[in-house]
């Protein structure tokens, strides 16, 4: 075999599709862009949702409800395994994490997942764990110190508020 005799497999190299050659080849007159308008002009977008400026179904329907997504405790995710990487004794906590590039980008806190096998034995500092990771960690001598992370001290903080000052206004007498 010689470099002219290579040739690319079967299948894997297509003909371009030549539009506007005339009605008969398939492709002529719109060539494919269908009728006349705006989606037929060079350039044209529209974007996602656009119904034509008839008022959209996203802004017809009724919102209700609560969404949760901005209120969220979020978490960076470190399996065990990957804490092998710390010497043996050594304190782990969200800097550490960050430091070695574990956990990175905006978080509440850490959270420990028990994916992998630990060989070492560390004391962990972190906002929460799975189960099976503190097992895994406590097998092999660690510790494990949970830390409340700010972001749920203060939903706490403001729930206790909230119940106080309804506990308030039920204890207070109506005025007439």
């Amino acid at each position: 075999m010689r470099l002219h005799d290579l040739k690319p497999r079967p299948g894997s190299k297509h003909r371009r599709k030549r539009l506007g050659q005339g009605e008969s080849s398939g492709h002529g007159k719109t060539a494919g862009r269908g009728g006349k308008g705006q989606t037929a002009r060079s350039g044209s977008s529209i974007r996602i949702g656009f119904e034509g400026g008839q008022m959209p179904l996203i802004r017809r329907i009724p919102k209700r409800g609560f969404n949760n997504y901005e209120f969220a405790t979020r978490y960076s995710a470190v399996n065990v395994g990957d804490l092998n990487q710390f010497e043996d004794g050594a304190r782990v906590d969200e800097t550490a994490l960050r430091s070695v590039g574990l956990a990175n980008g905006p978080f509440h806190g850490v959270k420990i997942l028990g994916s992998g096998d630990l060989t070492k034995k560390l004391t962990l500092v972190v906002s929460a764990i799975s189960a099976s990771a503190k097992t895994k960690v406590e097998a092999k001598g660690g510790v494990v110190e949970i830390i409340v992370s700010k972001a749920a001290k203060n939903t706490a903080d403001n729930a206790a508020k909230k119940k106080a000052s309804l506990a308030a206004k039920k204890a207070a007498p109506a005025k007439q």
